[in-house]
């Protein structure tokens, strides 16, 4: 089940390009990209529907995705 959904931002490109997505009870932690075929993709779009469900996006996650 999630437990929380954050926006990754690229540190070359600064563009949002992946879901951090962390797990309840669980220290698993996922990289989803943005892809609507993608079934995780697709889960956090349905937990995000869900009242109360929010996507972390303070602007600060950025990684080096090495492109």
């Amino acid at each position: 089940m999630i437990d929380t959904v954050t926006k990754i931002y690229c540190l070359i490109e600064n563009v949002f390009d992946t879901y951090k997505v962390n797990y309840v009870n669980s220290n698993r932690v996922k990289s989803v990209p943005l892809d609507e075929a993608n079934t995780d993709y697709q889960a956090i779009q349905e937990w995000a529907a869900i009242d109360g469900n929010n996507i972390i996006d303070d602007g600060n996650n950025i990684i080096d995705n090495g492109v």
